[in-house]
C-alpha cells in the first residue's frame, strides 16, 4: 500500500467514525465527514467506497449528492429536525448564557446552510 494510498484510508476510516459519533454529539456534524470520507476511499479503497456507498445509513444521501448535487427532500427535513432537537438539548444542558446563546447561533447558521441545499423532490 503506498503512502498516499494508505493516509486517505486512515482520514476515510477517522471520518467515518466521527461522523457516526456525530449523529449524537450535537457539535460534530455528521454530513461532511461522512463526504470527506467518501471523498478519501474513492481514491483509495474500493471496497471501502462500496461500503460507505451502499451502506443503509449513508447511501441514498451520498448517491443523491454524487449524482444530483442534491438531497431528498424527507432527508433534509429529518436532517434539520435532528439538528434542531440535539442543538435544544445541548442547550438546555449548558448552564453558561454566553455558551446558550453560542449554541443558537450556531444552530442558526447551520440551519441556514441546510435550506440552501437544493432538494429533490
Amino acid at each position: 500500500m503506498s503512502l498516499k494510498r494508505g493516509f486517505f484510508v486512515i482520514v476515510g476510516l477517522t471520518s467515518v467514525t466521527l461522523g457516526t459519533i456525530g449523529i449524537v454529539v450535537p457539535l460534530l456534524p455528521t454530513v461532511p465527514f461522512i463526504l470527506l470520507a467518501a471523498y478519501c476511499f474513492a481514491r483509495s479503497s474500493d471496497r471501502l467506497h462500496h461500503w460507505l456507498m451502499t451502506h443503509p445509513w449513508f447511501s441514498q444521501g451520498l448517491n443523491d449528492w454524487q449524482n444530483k448535487r442534491s438531497i431528498n427532500k424527507k432527508l433534509k427535513r429529518k436532517a434539520m429536525i435532528m439538528t434542531t432537537l440535539s442543538f435544544v438539548v445541548s442547550i438546555a444542558i449548558v448552564p453558561l448564557l454566553w455558551v446558550q446563546i453560542m449554541l443558537v447561533c450556531m444552530l442558526c447558521v447551520l440551519l441556514l446552510f441546510m435550506w440552501q441545499i437544493p432538494e429533490l423532490d
